[in-house]
C-alpha cells in the first residue's frame, strides 16, 4: 500500500529513533521518498529536524568541528556541505560570533560557517538534490540519526545554552606565542614539502627544539606571574583507516610536549589537555608527521616491491614510525630543556614539574573515569621495522643553529 506523503507522515518519520537507527529502513524510506518525489525542503521539516537534533547535540559536549568530522566519518563527504550550512545556520541564529567562546568561533571560521547573511541551509539542500533522489534522501536521514544518536561526551567548551551576552571582539595584534607558532609552522611545511627524509626529520627535530623552548619561556613566566597560568583544551580529529595507530603518533607528539590526550574509541576524536601553546603545536606536528609518514609508507612500499601493501604491514608501519618518533622527539625536548636551563642558569625541572601537574590536575578533572588501554593484538614485524627506519633516517637531537 503506498504511502501518502504528507507533512504530518514525514514529520513523525523523522522523530522515529527506531527507524534512523536501521539502515535498512533507512533506505527503503529514503527511496520511497525519493520516487514521490519529495523535496528534501518540504514543509522546512528537514531542516527543522536536523537544527533541533543539532542543539541537543551541542549539549552532550559536541562542538562545530566534531559534528562536521563524525558526519564526514560516518555519514560520507557528500553530508559535509550540508553539516556545514547547518552550523552556520545555528551560528546565525544565535550571534555565536559575537557570543561564543574564541575556540567555538575558530571552528566556525575553519568550516566556513561563520558568515552573516541569510540561511544557508536551503541551498546546501537544494545542492544534496542534484543527487539521485533516493541518495540525497538517504545521505539527509542517516545525517538525522547521527545527530540524534551523538554519544555524551565530556564538555570542554561551553554549549550554547550557557553563553553570555554578545560581547565586543577586539582585534589582538600578535603575540609573541603567534610569532612562535610561525616559526614552527614555517619549519613543518618545508619538511612536508622535501622528497628527502633526512632532511625533514631534520627540520621537524628543530621545530621540536623551538617548541621545547618556546614551553619553557611560557613556564617561566607562568612561574613569575602565577595568575597568568592557563591549562586549555584542544579536540583534534583522526580520520579512517588506521585510527588507533594514528593515535599512537599523536600521543607520542602529545607525551614528548607535556600534554595529555584521552581519545574517544570508534568516534576517532582526542581531546588534548595542555598549556595553548603547547596545544597548539602538538596539532600542528602531528598534522605534518600524517604528510610525512604517508610519504615514508609510500617509499617503504616501493622499497619492498610491494603495489598494495597489506593492512597489517601499513597498521604496523605506522606504530613503528610513531613510538620511534616519540622517543626522538623526547630526546629533543631533554637536551633542548637541559641546554635553555645552562644558557639562563635556572634550574627549570621544578618549573616544568609544577607546569605538568597543572597539567594532569586539569586531565584528571575533566576525565575522572579514563582508564589506560593497550592493544594486545599482534603486529607485522616487518612493518613495525619499517616504520622505525623511516623514523631513524636524521638524528633528531636539539640544534644550535639559528631557528629564525
Amino acid at each position: 500500500m503506498p504511502h501518502v506523503i504528507d507533512e504530518a507522515w514525514l514529520a513523525g518519520l523523522l522523530q522515529d529513533r527506531a527507524l534512523l537507527l536501521s539502515d535498512a529502513g533507512i533506505g527503503e524510506l529514503a527511496t520511497t521518498l525519493g520516487t514521490a518525489g519529495v523535496d528534501l525542503g518540504t514543509g522546512g521539516l528537514l531542516p527543522q529536524a536536523l537544527l533541533a537534533a543539532l542543539d541537543d547535540t551541542w549539549e552532550r559536549g559536541w562542538q562545530p568541528a566534531d559534528v562536521a568530522h563524525a558526519a564526514r566519518r560516518q555519514v560520507g563527504a557528500g553530508s559535509v556541505p550540508l553539516v556545514v550550512a547547518l552550523i552556520a545556520e545555528h551560528a546565525r541564529r544565535t550571534d555565536a560570533i559575537s557570543r561564543a567562546p574564541d575556540g567555538w568561533v575558530a571552528q566556525l571560521a575553519e568550516l566556513g560557517a561563520r558568515e552573516a547573511g541569510d540561511s544557508p541551509v536551503p541551498t546546501a539542500c537544494h545542492r544534496l538534490q542534484r543527487r539521485a533522489p533516493a541518495e540525497a534522501w538517504r545521505i539527509a536521514l542517516l545525517l538525522v540519526g547521527l545527530l540524534r544518536t551523538t554519544p555524551r561526551i565530556e564538555v570542554l567548551v561551553p554549549p550554547p545554552s550557557r553563553w553570555g551576552a554578545a560581547r565586543v571582539r577586539p582585534d589582538r595584534p600578535a603575540a609573541d606565542d603567534d610569532r612562535a607558532l610561525r616559526r614552527i609552522r614555517g619549519l613543518l611545511a618545508k619538511a612536508e614539502s622535501t622528497e628527502f627524509a633526512e632532511e625533514a626529520e631534520a627540520l621537524t627535530a628543530k621545530a621540536q627544539e623551538l617548541m621545547t623552548r618556546h614551553a619553557v619561556d611560557a613556564a617561566l613566566l607562568a612561574e613569575a606571574t602565577p595568575a597568568s597560568t592557563h591549562v586549555g583544551t584542544r579536540r583534534v580529529h583522526v580520520a579512517d583507516p588506521y585510527v588507533r595507530a594514528k593515535m599512537q603518533l599523536l600521543a607520542a607528539v602529545a607525551e614528548a610536549n607535556g600534554v595529555r590526550l584521552v581519545w574517544y574509541q570508534g568516534l576517532g576524536i582526542a581531546n588534548l589537555v595542555g598549556v595553548p601553546t603547547a596545544l597548539d603545536a602538538v596539532e600542528l606536528l602531528f598534522t605534518s608527521l600524517l604528510l610525512q609518514v604517508s610519504q615514508a609508507l609510500s617509499t617503504a612500499e616501493r622499497a619492498a616491491g610491494l603495489r598494495s601493501a597489506a593492512r597489517t604491514f601499513r597498521r604496523a608501519f605506522l606504530l613503528g614510525y610513531a613510538h620511534r618518533i616519540g622517543e626522538r622527539l623526547t630526546t629533543a625536548r631533554r637536551q633542548a630543556t637541559a641546554e635553555a636551563a645552562t644558557e639562563r642558569g635556572v634550574d627549570l625541572l621544578p618549573v616544568l614539574r609544577s607546569q605538568q601537574a597543572a597539567v594532569e590536575a586539569r586531565a584528571a578533572e575533566l576525565f575522572p573515569r579514563v582508564r589506560a588501554t593497550r592493544s594486545r593484538a599482534s603486529v607485522d614485524a616487518g612493518g613495525w621495522y619499517a616504520g622505525r627506519a623511516a623514523a631513524e633516517q636524521a638524528d633528531v637531537a636539539a640544534r644550535r643553529e639559528s631557528l629564525d
